[in-house]
């Protein structure tokens, strides 16, 4: 099954609405047959986790028990742990697991995939990227970047626009 890594903020609460949003986008992604991948753990990477689940789709989480000893483990919706050693090992496995990835809003972490992601793709060696517009918004102002670069980022604003996107691939 092909999977999309989804990158999204760890501090998303139920009730809050980039916890919805996340959940019915996993939901959406396993409706289009695909299964998701993510960090594994609590908040938006939960969310998204039981949508897929809730759909039937595979659920995949990378975790790394040393870099966070305060978390007792992958969220209950995982079909599979891969646990990494570090922060780097967790990224390599999450990105070699993943057949196109999908950015939203999060914090340093979720940051941080979408700009190895990005990279990847700005050297040619990348997979299919999906963004929330809230980076477009946050990244063209504060980086030294052509549109051809921005054009590498696809935008992935709503369910119609994630349902295109995963039809693409």
């Amino acid at each position: 099954m092909r999977l999309v890594a989804v990158f999204v903020s760890s501090r998303a609460r139920p009730g809050e609405p980039l916890y919805a949003k996340a959940r019915r986008f996993g939901q959406v992604i396993a409706e289009e047959g695909f299964g998701v991948a993510n960090g594994g753990y609590q908040g938006g990477m939960e969310a998204v986790s039981q949508g897929a689940r809730e759909r039937g789709g595979l659920v995949v989480g990378v975790t790394a028990p040393g870099l966070f000893p305060d978390r007792p483990g992958g969220n209950a919706h995982l079909d599979l742990e891969v646990r990494a050693k570090s922060l780097l090992d967790r990224l390599e496995k999450l990105f070699a697991l993943a057949d196109a990835f999908l950015a939203l809003p999060g914090g340093v972490g979720t940051l941080t995939e979408l700009l190895l992601a990005w990279n990847h793709l700005y050297l040619g060696v990348g997979k299919p990227l999906g963004v929330d517009p809230l980076w477009l918004d946050y990244l063209r102002p504060g980086l030294e970047v052509g549109e051809e670069h921005l054009a590498l980022l696809r935008p992935v604003p709503d369910e119609k626009a994630l349902r295109a996107f995963l039809r693409s691939l």
